[in-house]
């Protein structure tokens, strides 16, 4: 069956039939903007429970539109059409949120002592964690005249991001390179197989060759993310918060001590992966160890080149502990289209999930027959599983987790799936690929991520101190912070400065820490269900269903994890050394 076979297309159709199904809704959307006869009124029950069940229909109506509009560019970024219904819907969450402006500061203006009766009040209750987040981020909600100001000024705000996607996905071009007299294409994903291979040569030819692209791109894409950093920094002052890093915590109602252990504990456990890094160059036989070598097997011969269909039916199995009803979802999700499978020209790179409340949510992969790609599908179905049990249980106003927990359930996915293949591998060859596959997971989800948001920290801080952002700089911090988590069996490795030109989610702030937090979370929570059995697996469950209904911190108890003490830090560290031993006895 071919690739570009619809089976392997998402059924974008569940949202909208067409696209003038769609108009209909943006016209219908764009027409009931209007929220004045709440205005000045929100300090009465009545006039705030309507003025709330109107705000979730017209966005309920509006995550439709914008899911449908993105999926359609991301599969084709060079597709002006979809670039314009995009755009649109870009325009229209602006004309909402300006419209709506006036809520958060009229509600904030409130005495306390009113949104506490209104959290108490039962016939409210679908809204009594946002009225609590509201008690809470009073400080930081601007005069009505101010929050439109800021809504209206969205659009602009967002394009930093939208110009590195158009950079990185239709811009620039990585070239071709030859392999035993055939070019080789390199793309993204390409890119991310030839590195996971065993042809040394080419793995350093496509790892500088891809590198050139980006400092070819420097100077631009310095300016960019310049640009969306001066921008956070703006808004951070603007809503008097210490710092962007303050705000982004505050925004997900999480303790900083949580942010802070994360930091504290992986800098602690560096020399841990720095006998990981030089058991590597050990293995590897190399007199001197690159970055390119670093995503080669350990153990060759044992990479997982499964097709499509074969990968996803491991992954159903893999997952067998979450029972059968989980089993039964990821099965629904393949027949009825909830993703996109393949690679195909001018397709957005990477892979991610999507939720619609009112249909089902969407995967975006790009796969290609290696043992990472298996586990995307696992982590891509996590992040779905989880908006699907949220969607069902929670109300809408509560159903949208934080980000925070966004990671937790896809990894947790990673993780089960992982300590099946261990568990099954037929031979030591292969259990050692597996053990090795787990410490890379640990490293690039654990350690990795936290030397992005180091770097993100370093970025925002030097802007919020009036210096300013060059290529030079980032390049050489980030060069610094390779070199400290890597250590001294890695060469100093000239490419490797402008790794950070490449990262995406730093164009969301203070995203990628959550990665950490989020396996973290999830070492817990799978070792729980390995050992507890059914009683975790219905607290994770549970877990699952909650939705946002309450402070991520709080909602992981649920399943076990306190992110407020150090044990699940030094669990997971733990785990780590553990694995390391096992993979060296071996």
């Amino acid at each position: 069956m071919a690739k570009t076979d619809i089976k392997y297309q998402w059924a974008i159709e569940d949202i909208y039939s067409s696209v003038s199904e769609w108009e209909k809704d943006y016209k219908k959307v764009s027409n009931e903007t209007d929220f004045s006869e709440f205005k000045g009124k929100l300090n009465q029950k009545e006039s705030f429970l309507a003025c709330m069940k109107k705000q979730e229909d017209v966005i309920r109506i509006f995550e439709k539109l914008s899911v449908y509009a993105m999926m359609l560019h991301d599969v084709n970024t060079k597709d002006s059409f979809a670039d314009s219904l995009y755009s649109k819907t870009m325009s229209l969450g602006v004309k909402i949120t300006s419209a709506t402006a006036f809520v958060m500061p009229e509600l904030t203006a409130l005495d306390a002592s009113v949104l506490e009766d209104y959290i108490k009040d039962n016939s409210l209750v679908e809204y009594d964690y946002f009225l609590k987040s509201v008690l809470n981020e009073k400080a930081h909600v601007l005069s009505e005249a101010e929050e439109k100001l800021l809504a209206e000024s969205g659009e602009t705000l967002a394009g930093f991001k939208d110009i590195f996607t158009k950079i990185d996905n239709a811009d620039i071009n990585f070239g071709e390179i030859k392999r035993n007299g055939e070019k080789i294409k390199i793309t993204h994903g390409t890119y991310g197989v030839i590195l996971h291979g065993e042809d040394r040569l080419l793995r350093k030819k496509t790892f500088e060759q891809y590198y050139k692209a980006y400092e070819g791109l420097i100077n631009t894409i310095s300016s960019t993310y310049y640009g969306n950093v001066k921008k956070n920094v703006f808004i951070a002052r603007a809503r008097k918060y210490n710092s962007v890093l303050d705000m982004a915590l505050v925004g997900e109602d999480v303790e900083r001590s949580v942010y802070d252990n994360l930091i504290k504990s992986v800098n602690q456990a560096l020399p841990t992966l720095h006998e990981y890094v030089k058991e590597k160059k050990r293995l590897s036989g190399y007199k001197k160890f690159y970055m390119y070598d670093m995503y080669a097997p350990t153990v060759p011969d044992a990479e997982m080149k499964l097709g499509y269909e074969e990968a996803y039916d491991l992954v159903v199995k893999g997952l067998a502990p979450l029972g059968n009803e989980y089993q039964t979802l990821l099965i629904k999700a393949k027949d009825e289209r909830w993703l996109s499978v393949y690679e195909t020209d001018g397709k957005r790179s990477g892979a991610y999930s999507v939720a619609v409340y009112d249909t089902h949510p969407y995967v975006l992969l790009n796969y290609q027959q290696t043992t990472h790609d298996v586990f995307t599908i696992a982590h891509e179905m996590g992040h779905s599983i989880h908006s699907y049990f949220s969607n069902k249980t929670q109300p809408y106003a509560k159903a949208d987790y934080k980000i925070f927990v966004a990671e937790v359930a896809s990894t947790v996915n990673e993780v089960l799936l992982v300590n099946y293949l261990i568990k099954n591998a037929k031979d030591d060859k292969l259990k050692k690929y597996l053990l090795s596959y787990l410490l890379e997971m640990i490293r690039t989800t654990l350690f990795r991520q936290t030397q992005f948001s180091e770097f993100e920290e370093f970025a925002h801080g030097q802007v919020e101190n009036g210096e300013p952002l060059t290529k030079e700089s980032m390049s050489a911090k980030y060069f610094e912070l390779n070199k400290k988590y890597y250590g001294e069996s890695v060469e100093d490795d000239e490419y490797i400065k402008y790794e950070w030109a490449r990262i995406p989610h730093f164009y969301r702030a203070f995203y990628v820490y959550k990665y950490a937090t989020g396996i973290i979370s999830a070492l817990s929570i799978a070792d729980r269900i390995l050992e507890e059995g059914q009683t975790a697996v219905d607290d994770y469950f549970k877990f699952l269903s909650s939705g946002g209904s309450d402070s991520p911190v709080e909602l992981l108890k649920i399943a076990g994890v306190d992110l407020t003490t150090d044990k699940p830090f030094e669990r997971a560290f733990k785990r780590f050394s553990k694995t390391l031993e096992e993979f060296k006895t071996l």
